[in-house]
């Protein structure tokens, strides 16, 4: 389960999958083979009603959904096992990563497919929630990099992983519709029933710890994240006509 708002609609399935599921990998190797190296993706969404502006390792988690909740448990469950077991067990705190890969199902593929479709004159509305949260979006190809820098390490920690720059989903949105000679205002429609039951108001990554010890630096920007997942739906309805 990865996805915050279906969360909501399956919370026990969420607890099954990404809590407890956690649990029982980790059980099996180290029952199995302790000597694999095992990676947590743990979740910016854990921070949730964030006590402090950036977010680090030290950071108190605070989450708002199922979901967070859930990844809490399963980073916590992994830290155990890592010092209870001596597993090389790495949790990466990633905050949002994108790519054309991403689900149909988040906002930010919303937004791009959308865009493509209007642009294409297949649509002419978006129809969106809340457009004021912020979050720390990084392209999804270089998250990986990260991740497998972690399993490379002598030892196993814990590194959030993020770009440390924070923008609106109405800069995302208007960002995308620019990708494509529109404008946002023309073919944004707010409907507040899409609203989240408790939403997050602002996440942003302090990366310090995975520079300097992993070496890792993000290089794609919010904007040219965006671009290429317009540029793909647009080029993927293209073909489907």
């Amino acid at each position: 389960m990865s996805s915050v708002a279906e969360s909501w609609r399956l919370a026990v399935a969420t607890a099954e999958y990404t809590a407890v599921g956690v649990t029982r990998l980790l059980e099996g190797i180290r029952q199995a083979c302790p000597e694999a190296r095992f990676y947590q993706a743990s979740s910016s969404e854990m921070f949730g009603r964030a006590r402090e502006t950036p977010q680090s390792e030290a950071t108190p988690f605070y989450p708002r959904s199922p979901y967070g909740v859930a990844k809490a448990y399963g980073h916590f469950i992994t830290v155990n096992y890592r010092e209870s077991f001596g597993l090389h067990a790495s949790s990466g705190i990633l905050f949002n990563h994108e790519s054309p890969r991403r689900g149909q199902s988040f906002v930010t593929r919303r937004i791009s497919r959308g865009v493509a479709e209007i642009k294409l004159g297949r649509s002419d509305e978006l129809v969106l929630g809340n457009l004021d949260v912020r979050r720390d979006w990084g392209y999804a190809k270089e998250y990986v990099e990260a991740m497998w820098l972690m399993l490379q390490q002598p030892d196993a920690d814990d590194f959030v992983i993020g770009t440390g720059v924070s923008h609106s989903v109405r800069d995302l949105v208007e960002t995308a519709f620019a990708c494509v000679g529109l404008k946002a205002e023309d073919h944004v429609r707010v409907d507040p029933a899409l609203a989240r039951p408790a939403d997050i108001e602002d996440l942003v990554a302090d990366a310090t710890k995975a520079r300097e010890k992993l070496g890792w630096e993000p290089h794609t920007s919010m904007e040219e994240v965006v671009e290429k997942m317009v540029r793909a739906d647009v080029e993927a309805l293209e073909r489907k006509a």
